[in-house]
C-alpha cells in the first residue's frame, strides 16, 4: 500500500560529499555532489543546504512544480551554496521557497542570500528568479514550529560558524549535523544533545581517525570530525541509525566501500550516504 505524502517521513541525499564536487569514473557509486539532503515530513519538503546536489533535486522537481518547499542552510561555504544559482525551482513563477539561517556579521537573510549566496560571480544571472522567496532570520539555538513538525537548532564547531537542524515528527526525529568538529577530550555537548534518540544522525565523518591525527598532515582544526567519532557519539547519544556524510573528495568509491565494512564492524545502524539514497523514518 502506497504511503500518503502526508503521512510519510523520509530523507533523500542529493549531495553527499565535502569541500569540493569531486565528479569522475571513481566517485560513481557513492556521488560527487557537495552536501545537499531533503526531507519530506508530513506534506511538507525540507532542504537543508545549497551544494551542487542541489541541481539534481531542482531537475527531479520539475515535474512537481508549483512547489513549496522550506529551505535550511547550516553555513555559506562554497560547498554548501554552490548549486543555489542552478537550483530549476527558483527561476519559475509560481514556486515559493521560505529561506531560513543564521546570517554572519549582524546582516538580514535577505541581504546575505542576495549579496552573497547569490554571487555576483555567479555563471546565471540571477535577476531571473521567479519564484517568491521568503526569508527568515534563525538565532542558533533557537527552536521553531513548522506546523507540528518542530526544529531545534545548535550550534556546531566550524570555522566561521555552522548551524545543526533536528527535526522531529511523531515522536521521530532526524539530525543534519555537517561540518563539525569534534573535541578531543570530550563529547560536543551541543551535538550529543540535538542527537539524543534520534532515529538517524547526518554526521561529518570527512575523515578517519588516522587521516584526521596524522603527524605529516593532521586535519586537526579543519572543522570536520571522523567516522570513528561519529560511532563514538551516536552511541553515546542513544542514535538508531548513524549516516556517514561530507565524504573527503579524494576519498574514492573503493576506499569508502572498505571505510563502510569497518564501520559495520563498528556498530549496528550505520551506513554510509550515498547520492540518492532514500532513508525512511516512518
Amino acid at each position: 500500500m502506497e504511503t500518503s505524502p502526508s503521512s510519510e517521513f523520509v530523507v533523500q541525499f542529493w549531495g553527499v560529499r565535502g569541500s569540493v564536487p569531486s565528479p569522475g569514473k571513481d566517485t560513481v557509486r557513492y556521488g560527487g555532489n557537495t552536501s545537499c539532503v531533503e526531507m519530506r515530513v508530513a506534506g511538507k519538503r525540507l532542504i537543508f543546504d545549497g551544494g551542487t546536489g542541489l541541481r539534481m533535486l531542482g531537475k527531479s522537481l520539475q515535474p512537481l512544480m508549483p512547489i513549496e518547499a522550506y529551505w535550511f542552510f547550516t553555513h555559506y561555504h562554497w560547498d554548501h551554496i554552490q548549486g543555489v544559482p542552478f537550483f530549476h525551482p527558483a527561476f519559475v513563477e509560481g514556486n515559493t521557497l521560505h529561506i531560513h539561517g543564521a546570517a554572519p556579521d549582524g546582516t538580514s537573510m535577505e541581504q546575505h542570500f542576495n549579496e552573497r549566496v547569490l554571487h555576483l560571480n555567479s555563471p546565471v544571472p540571477t535577476r531571473d528568479i521567479q519564484a517568491d522567496l521568503k526569508f527568515y532570520d534563525l538565532v542558533c539555538g533557537d527552536t521553531m514550529t513548522l506546523g507540528d513538525i518542530t526544529i531545534e537548532t545548535s550550534p556546531l564547531n566550524h570555522p566561521n560558524g555552522a548551524m545543526g537542524y533536528r527535526i522531529t515528527w511523531q515522536g521521530h526525529s532526524a539530525v543534519y549535523c555537517t561540518d563539525t568538529e569534534h573535541f578531543p577530550d570530550r563529547f560536543d555537548e551541543n551535538v550529543l544533545h540535538l542527537a539524543r534518540d534520534a532515529e538517524i544522525l547526518i554526521y561529518d565523518a570527512m575523515y578517519t581517525d588516522e587521516e584526521y591525527n596524522n603527524p605529516k598532515s593532521p586535519k586537526v582544526g579543519w572543522g570536520h570530525s571522523t567516522w570513528q567519532e561519529g560511532v563514538k557519539l551516536a552511541q553515546e547519544a542513544g542514535v538508531k541509525h548513524l549516516a556517514i556524510f561530507h565524504h573527503e573528495p579524494n576519498h574514492t568509491d573503493d576506499f569508502l566501500d572498505q571505510m563502510a565494512v569497518e564501520v559495520k564492524d563498528a556498530t549496528d545502524g550505520a551506513f554510509l550516504a550515498r547520492e540518492g539514497m532514500i532513508f525512511s523514518l516512518m
